[in-house]
This record gives structure tokens, C-alpha cells and sequence, in this order.
């Protein structure tokens, strides 16, 4: 299944798509859509809702995750986030995805087992949960990876998942005994 991630961003948004079975994961394509800086910002949005929309026809994924907002500290930059968020998710919706959201803190817990990890870290495992030659960059579209593989892990179809539910399913028939 490819499983597209977001990292959103209004400067630069990064994207990651990969193809996984829910063990294994390859990376198809990431990048960035980097709207011009002196662009308003309803036209920043024009730009990321189509960047992102070509990409979807592009990898036509079975899901899209995106990077829940932070809690910043500057409430401008915040809002301008939430926007940025809206018309990324609304892509998706178009395209008739699910689309699933997830906090920093549990894309790095589950990337690099730790909620509180680095980019750096965070790039490493990255590199190596999908079997790359060389390691990525910290960066956005690495970031956007990090959520893709995220949610290679939560998705429903995931073996994981699976493989979760089996585990819970018996830990609650061994209890009713």
C-alpha cells in the first residue's frame, strides 16, 4: 500500500510517499512545495492545496498523515500553521482519502523511540527503516517520511495493526477465563 505523509509548513511543506506492507517500507518520492516568500498568503494556499493534489494523482496513496500543529509559541505563526493544515488535509478529502493526523511527540516515539528526539534522530531512523543506501538529510521532507512510516504503523490494513488487535483479542479471552 503507499501511504503518503505531510509535513506542513507555510514556508516549506514537506512530502513523503512510501510503499509499505506494514514490516517492510521503500520509499517511492519526497520533496518540498516551497511557495514563493512574497506571496500572500491566500495564494501560498493555492499553491500547497495544488502542489499537494498533484502529488496525490501522482501516488495515488491509500491513506495521508499529517503532522498535528504544535502548540507554538507565537499564536500568528500558529494560526497561519492551521491554515496551511486545512487546506492540505482538505486534498486529501478531495481525493477521497482517509486521513489521519499525529502529534510530533508520537511520530517521534514511533520513528525513534523517543518523543523528544532530535531531527537528526529522527533522519537516521528514517534512513533506516526504509533501507536507504545513504542517510537523509533533517528536513522536511524527511520529517514527512517520518510521518508516512508513522502511519505504516497505525493504518488499519497494517500487519501491525493486525497483528496488535491478535495480541489484545487474546490477552482479554485469557483474562475471562
Amino acid at each position: 500500500m503507499i501511504l503518503l505523509g505531510v509535513d506542513p509548513g507555510s514556508i516549506r511543506t514537506g512530502w513523503g510517499a512510501i510503499e509499505s506492507d506494514g514490516r517492510r517500507h521503500r520509499l517511492r518520492e519526497a520533496g518540498v512545495l516551497a511557495p514563493p516568500l512574497r506571496l500572500p498568503l491566500q495564494e501560498k494556499l493555492c499553491f500547497l492545496h495544488e502542489g499537494l493534489t498533484a502529488v496525490i494523482a501522482r501516488h495515488s496513496p491509500a491513506a495521508l498523515a499529517v503532522e498535528d500543529v504544535f502548540h507554538a509559541a507565537n499564536t500568528r505563526s500558529a494560526l497561519v500553521l492551521g491554515h496551511v493544515r486545512g487546506v492540505l488535509i482538505l486534498a486529501g478529502a478531495q481525493a477521497g482519502l482517509p486521513v489521519h493526523a499525529f502529534p510530533p511527540a508520537t511520530v517521534k516515539a514511533q520513528i525513534a523511540g523517543f518523543g523528544r528526539a532530535e531531527k537528526q534522530q529522527v533522519a537516521l531512523m528514517v534512513s533506516r527503516l526504509l533501507g536507504l543506501e545513504q542517510d537523509r538529510d533533517a528536513g522536511d521532507a524527511t520529517d514527512a517520511l517520518a510521518v508516512a512510516l508513522c502511519l505504516a504503523c497505525h493504518h488499519p490494513d497494517s500487519p501491525v495493526q493486525a497483528l496488535v488487535a491478535e495480541a489484545l483479542a487474546t490477552r482479554r479471552s485469557r483474562r475471562c477465563r
